[in-house]
């Protein structure tokens, strides 16, 4: 018996060891057109071995670049796309350099400094307290994230001030602002979670009421 780690290596392994030796047998066929009938029979294989990616965008495109793949680029066909070139596989993608932007406070996040900036350069009016209202709720429950016990107002009132190099300050208008977003985002869910709960003990209520 021979092993399959002791055969030739397969470019492709997920389609199997199958296709690969009916693409080594169309390089062995000498007429053209039976070779080119041989690769569309292979092709409609290849397509059936995945049906779920029939509607997929360019799939048979796909397909046909997989055959010159296996085929190592030998096979002499009419390809009907474009098949991608072999120098193409073996070029590495391009240098993405990591961005090195220093960040003041990790658990806040690079995006609230940004959020900050923004805050910044908004004309006065509700739209900026509003804003800054947003910013210090996130800050505060970034940072209960990060230290888990309770965190003082003046802390995010300091934090806030250096991250925007003292041109932001938490007001008093703005933490009456603050609570009211709370109230607004949490408290009614609270509310209506309690309503449906007191109905559910209710024994008159239409949700209890038995159906015959």
């Amino acid at each position: 018996m021979q092993y399959n780690t002791q055969q030739k290596r397969m470019p492709l392994p997920e389609y199997g060891r199958s296709i690969q030796n009916m693409v080594d047998h169309a390089l062995t066929i000498e007429d053209r057109a039976e070779r080119q009938r041989c690769a569309n029979t292979i092709i409609n294989i290849m397509g059936n071995m995945f049906p779920h990616l029939r509607d997929v965008p360019d799939f048979k495109h796909k397909l046909w670049d997989h055959l010159a793949i296996m085929s190592d680029f030998k096979l002499d066909i009419d390809y009907p796309y474009e098949i991608v070139r072999k120098d193409n596989l073996e070029s590495k993608p391009e240098y993405i350099p990591y961005p090195v932007t220093k960040i003041r406070y990790r658990h806040y996040g690079r995006t609230l400094e940004v959020l900050i900036k923004k805050a910044i350069e908004f004309p006065e009016g509700d739209e900026k307290q509003n804003l800054i209202a947003l910013i210090c709720n996130h800050m505060k429950k970034d940072y209960m994230t990060w230290n888990k016990d309770t965190v003082d107002d003046q802390k995010i009132a300091d934090d806030l001030s250096e991250l925007s190099d003292g041109k932001l300050q938490l007001t008093d208008d703005l933490l009456r602002l603050m609570d009211e977003r709370i109230e607004q985002n949490y408290r009614p869910k609270a509310q209506n979670q309690n309503n449906k709960n007191q109905a559910n003990r209710n024994p008159n209520s239409r949700n209890n009421k038995r159906k015959y």
